[in-house]
């Protein structure tokens, strides 16, 4: 998955309320999509260090306390702007395929009416 969409996957989740990676990791999985704690891990330390991100530790019953993150102020502005680029994307790759998909139905119309005559 490219770096881009996986972060706008990612801040989608988050950008819901504060959420613990385990979580994150489990709705990607539900989503059909792979992500690995290797790569999610170092791309949630990443968006930290760039103030995307805030966490707070929160005392677990069953084990160490956990890391739950969330968006700050920046980190909305940076989702706003994914969500844009994936929109417009979006909308550009449904042109492109639905003018494909219209191009084979006219080729098979023009085939069929070809060979009714």
């Amino acid at each position: 998955m490219r770096k881009g969409v996986l972060e706008y996957c990612i801040l989608s989740i988050i950008k819901k309320g504060e959420v613990y990676p385990g979580d994150i990791m489990e709705e990607v999985k539900n989503a059909g999509l792979h992500l690995f704690e290797g790569t999610l891990y170092p791309l949630l330390n990443r968006l930290k260090n760039a103030d995307i991100l805030s966490y707070r530790w929160v005392e677990s019953t069953e084990g160490p306390p956990r890391k739950y993150f969330s968006l700050t102020e920046k980190g909305a502005e940076f989702y706003a702007l994914l969500e844009s680029t994936w929109n417009e994307l979006s909308a550009s790759v449904d042109i492109l395929t639905s003018k494909n998909s219209e191009q084979e139905s006219d080729e098979v119309k023009d085939e069929s009416a070809s060979t009714d005559l």
